[in-house]
Order: structure tokens, then C-alpha cells, then sequence
């Protein structure tokens, strides 16, 4: 299995409107996708910003493709969430997943 590790930023004033875009669009959107194993969503607020992660896990690397296109670690970001956001990384990282409990 590959993770895809994503980091993205917004202010606070847009924190709340960016975790609900992720929740009712954009994470549900990627279960379209063959080979989509789930994903988390991670966020921490700060003093002046509110940090997102997202781990979404696919069974393998032609997964990944299938999602992010051939340049696949260029980061996928909807024009509505690129919006909301300050600054966020422009590719994402991918490890083999040798572990997961549940």
C-alpha cells in the first residue's frame, strides 16, 4: 500500500469553511478512485494559522497515478480549496506503507 502525505495552510478565518470543502467534496470525491484504501485528515490550530494534513492511501503506485496524474506527487487541489488557502506544499510524498493497525 502507498501513503500520500499533503500539508496545507489557511488562516484561521477560513479554517472551518476549508475542513468542511475537505469533507463533503474532496475526500469523498477521491473514493472514485480504483484502488483508494481511505484517508485521514489531520488539523492543528495555531496562533495565526491552522495547519491541515491529509494521508490518503491507495493500493498502489498505479493508484496514486490514476488520482494525481503521471506527474503524480504534483499536489491535486481544487480550485475552490487553492481559495481558502495561505500556502500549502505543491507536491506531496509518498511512502510504502509497511504497517497499519486498526
Amino acid at each position: 500500500m502507498i501513503s500520500r502525505l499533503w500539508h496545507g495552510w489557511t488562516t484561521r478565518d477560513k479554517a472551518d469553511a476549508y475542513e468542511e470543502l475537505l469533507r463533503s467534496e474532496i475526500l469523498p470525491g477521491i473514493h472514485r478512485v480504483a484502488g483508494f484504501k481511505g484517508a485521514l485528515l489531520l488539523r492543528r490550530d495555531g496562533k495565526d494559522e491552522v495547519e491541515f494534513v491529509t494521508l490518503t492511501m491507495f493500493d498502489s503506485m498505479e493508484a496514486v497515478k490514476e488520482f494525481a496524474g503521471d506527474d503524480y506527487e504534483v499536489a491535486v487541489i481544487l480550485p475552490e480549496a487553492r481559495k481558502l488557502l495561505a500556502r500549502l506544499d505543491a507536491r506531496s510524498a509518498h511512502y510504502e506503507t509497511v504497517l497499519r493497525i486498526e
